[in-house]
C-alpha cells in the first residue's frame, strides 16, 4: 500500500472514532433529568415557516415536551428564545409564545427573547434579559449536551429536559450538531 492511501486510510480512521467520541457526549444529553424546582424554563427556538408563521416538526417537539412540565411546575417562569431569520416571517420566540397560549398555557407566565440567532446568545441574553436562576432548558435530545454545556460555561445554573425528535430531523441535525459541538469546544468560551 502506498504511503497516500495510508494517510486517507489513517484520517478515515481517526476520523470516525472523533464522530463516535462526539456521538457519545451527544447521547449524554438525551439521558439528562430536569430539576423538580426551576425558577425557569427555557425552551430554545428553531426554524418557523410560512406566513403567518408556524413551528417546524423540530421546534413542536421541543414545545410540547416543555408543556407538561410547564404545567406542573406552575411557580416557574416560562422564556421562549429565538429570533427572526431571513427567511422567517416572525420571531421564533412569539411563534413559541403563540403556541404555547394556544395550547393552554398562560400567556402573563411566558418571557420572550427574540433576539437570538444561535445556541450561545439563546442561553447570554435570555440570563441577561431576565436573571434565570435555577433552570430547566427544553430542547431537542440531539442538542442538549451543547446546550448545557454553555449554559455551564455562562455560570447558568442548568439542567435540561430532552424533546424526542421523532422526525427525519436526525439525519439534517445529528450531523449539523457535530460540528456545532465541535466549534463550541473550540471557540464558544
Amino acid at each position: 500500500m502506498n504511503l497516500w492511501k495510508k494517510v486517507i486510510l489513517a484520517l478515515v480512521g481517526i476520523g470516525v472514532v472523533y464522530v463516535g467520541i462526539v456521538l457519545g457526549f451527544m447521547y449524554s444529553g438525551v439521558r439528562a433529568e430536569p430539576a423538580s424546582n426551576p425558577d425557569t424554563i427555557l425552551i430554545l427556538g428553531s426554524k418557523v415557516v410560512d406566513n403567518p408563521a408556524r413551528p417546524m416538526p423540530v421546534l413542536r417537539e421541543r414545545l410540547d415536551a416543555a408543556i407538561p412540565f410547564i404545567e406542573k411546575h406552575e411557580s416557574a417562569k416560562v422564556v421562549v428564545s429565538g429570533g427572526q431569520g431571513e427567511d422567517e416571517s416572525a420571531s421564533e420566540a412569539s411563534v413559541m409564545k403563540e403556541y404555547l397560549v394556544a395550547h393552554g398555557i398562560a400567556a402573563s407566565r411566558i418571557e420572550m427573547e427574540d433576539k437570538s440567532m444561535r445556541t450561545e446568545e439563546n442561553l447570554a441574553n435570555s440570563n441577561a434579559k431576565f436573571a434565570l436562576g435555577k433552570t430547566v432548558i427544553v430542547t431537542s435530545d440531539y442538542h442538549l449536551y451543547r446546550a448545557l454545556m454553555l449554559a455551564s460555561r455562562q455560570n447558568i445554573d442548568a439542567t435540561g429536559l430532552p424533546a424526542k425528535t421523532q422526525t427525519g430531523a436526525l439525519f439534517k441535525g445529528v450531523p449539523r450538531e457535530v460540528l456545532s459541538i465541535t466549534y463550541a469546544w473550540v471557540f464558544d468560551w
